[in-house]
């Protein structure tokens, strides 16, 4: 059997998931159920299938819905630890206050490789291949290689500019006209990127370490550049498509997708929805592709389309995924 890609992983799931509220109330992102698996989960799976078993999660949001789900990760055949910041250090600033975890076990192991760490973000959702994405840090001699796939929606989203080596030379915002490529949030990092910065002082990568390296040397930080698959879950929006998609492609196209201890009275229907656990539907209520978090009752023969619903204090928070 071959040696893993790299030999630890960060899954960077501190952040505050702003633009998923109003789900993100009650979950934090990296909780939050996709198809009905949490998307941690998922992304640990993804890790542990390619032989990457020692992970650092880092927390700060309602990190008790994360620990809840992952624990010590065995049931997952990983060795999960965890990584607390009182606010939220930022791409750059939340490795470094994890990087005395990361680096435990390769202080002893030694090598090279041991001080290469690939970086992965919560609500990453791909299938980019990461022993290639290794070869390619590994060859082209850069500090930090970045997994790129072209830019689907360059109005939507900032790039990354590549010369024609695969070096990246600048970073875009959306709506930019020149050429770049998606970051996809998988990549490769020297740890000696992230040592020096000040411990527990908020700092970011793409808005400040990467173009100090670039500057320092060019070729510091690569692209690695794929057709790999992709799916964003940024808003309530994307968490239904994507949900949706994955169960079609499961042969589940149209069914509701429930969590646990769901009651759904018979008289309601239910379509291409998503219910989280502890649910209600009363009778006669009517959904049509919602997202309905935990906890929620549905009072008989209410009616909702296209939203994202949550248990408020004052009662039901019902945004449109349309909004």
């Amino acid at each position: 059997m071959s040696a893993p890609p790299f030999r630890r992983a960060l899954v960077l799931t501190a952040g505050l998931g702003t633009r998923l509220r109003p789900l993100t109330d009650v979950r934090a992102k990296a909780a939050v159920p996709v198809d009905g698996e949490p998307l941690a989960r998922r992304v640990i799976g993804w890790l542990v299938s390619h032989g990457i078993t020692d992970l650092v999660l880092n927390l700060h949001h309602r990190p008790d819905t994360i620990t809840a789900l992952v624990g010590d990760g065995c049931d997952l055949a990983a060795r999960v630890r965890y990584s607390w910041e009182s606010v939220v250090l930022g791409s750059a600033g939340g490795p470094r206050r994890a990087l005395p975890l990361l680096l435990d076990r390769g202080r002893a192991a030694g090598g090279a490789a041991d001080r290469t760490l690939l970086l992965v973000n919560g609500d990453t959702m791909t299938n980019v291949d990461l022993a290639a994405l290794g070869a390619r840090h590994r060859e082209s001699g850069a500090r930090v290689t970045m997994a790129l796939i072209e830019n689907p929606r360059p109005d939507k989203y900032g790039g990354v500019v590549l010369d024609a080596a695969g070096h990246v030379t600048g970073f875009t915002r959306r709506g930019a006209a020149a050429r770049s490529f998606h970051f996809i949030g998988v990549q490769a990092v020297d740890a000696d990127v992230i040592a020096p910065l000040e411990d527990g002082v908020p700092s970011e990568s793409v808005a400040g370490v990467y173009p100090r390296l670039m500057a320092e040397r060019s070729g510091a930080v690569a692209g690695f550049v794929s057709d790999a698959a992709f799916r964003d879950i940024g808003t309530p929006a994307d968490l239904l498509d994507t949900s949706l998609a994955l169960a079609a492609a499961a042969g589940r196209e149209g069914r509701p997708v429930w969590g646990a201890r769901v009651d759904v009275d018979p008289t309601a229907r239910v379509e291409h929805s998503c219910l989280w656990d502890d649910v209600r539907i009363g009778a006669r209520a009517e959904l049509d592709r919602c997202i309905v978090a935990d906890g929620v009752t549905i009072a008989a023969g209410a009616r909702y389309r296209r939203c994202a619903i949550v248990d408020g204090d004052d009662g039901l928070i019902v945004r449109s995924l349309d909004a």
